[in-house]
């Protein structure tokens, strides 16, 4: 009976989560849409960019809306992009699977930071890939929420993890602020310089080493992705890629398997010595 009542309640918070995040997701469609062009994002209300007609609540629910209008505005017929449901799908899947990790690995107490950092992470993946940039009415409220997250997330902890935080955000500083200071800008824009320490402090918060292996990460899957597209013609060695994307890449992959690997390897290099 127990576990019966362990999965009904697993299975109705992860719905929940699921649900808040698709609702989150449609916000960050505005977020996306509008925080490039400096408007607000609260007013006036989302509308058809070809015939103005407001959005209603009925074909403003996230995915199904667009499901049932087949891609397309009531009014006029205008094609709407497929990227309103995927951020949508993304954001809710994203908020399930974080509350999964948050539970298994007995860090419930920092998911509320990580659902913050998971929506910011696609509003700014999504704009860096389309503007190249990573601002900072998005980059900037992450660093006091970064500090009220932590300090959330330290009731959950025997020994609080301040100075591992600290490091993590100091080692993506240098890293990424020392490849933007030497290249002069050229090898990475100064918009990850701004976010490297909320992820390198997230990450740090779990252990130094985890907070290494997403940085590494984040380089390799750069590095992979670089030279797919050069293999294809879509790129040269000069070609400037939007860094921020594999940034977030980096710190998901270090959540997931990140502890693990920095512990297989001090435990590979003591065994060595």
């Amino acid at each position: 009976m127990i576990a019966a009542w362990g999965a009904a309640a697993a299975v109705l918070a992860s719905l929940l989560l699921g649900a808040l995040g698709l609702a989150v997701g449609s916000f960050l469609n505005v977020v996306i849409h509008r925080v490039p062009a400096g408007r607000s994002v609260v007013r006036p209300s989302s509308s058809c960019p070809v015939c103005g007609t407001v959005i209603t609540a009925r074909d403003n629910i996230p995915v199904v809306s667009w499901l049932l209008l087949r891609g397309r505005c009531r009014q006029c017929g205008t094609s709407i992009s497929a990227r309103y449901p995927l951020i949508e799908a993304a954001t809710g899947l994203l908020w399930v699977l974080l509350g999964w990790w948050a539970v298994g690995t007995d860090h419930v107490w920092l998911l509320p930071w990580l659902l913050v950092l998971a929506s910011a992470g696609i509003a700014l993946t999504a704009i860096d890939l389309e503007y190249h940039r990573l601002p900072n009415a998005i980059v900037y409220p992450l660093y006091p929420l970064l500090l009220a997250g932590l300090a959330l997330a330290a009731v959950g902890e025997t020994s609080v993890p301040w100075l591992d935080a600290l490091i993590g955000a100091a080692v993506w500083l240098v890293v990424i602020g020392g490849i933007w200071l030497i290249s002069g800008g050229r090898g990475m824009g100064f918009g990850d310089v701004k976010l490297a320490p909320i992820l390198g402090a997230t990450l740090g918060w779990l252990s130094i080493g985890t907070s290494v292996v997403g940085l590494l990460v984040a380089f390799l899957a750069g590095a992979v992705v670089g030279i797919i597209l050069m293999l294809q013609g879509r790129a040269g060695r000069r070609t400037a890629l939007p860094f921020g994307p594999f940034l977030f890449v980096g710190v998901l992959v270090a959540l997931v398997i990140g502890t693990r690997l920095s512990d297989l390897y001090l435990g590979l290099a003591l065994g060595a010595g």
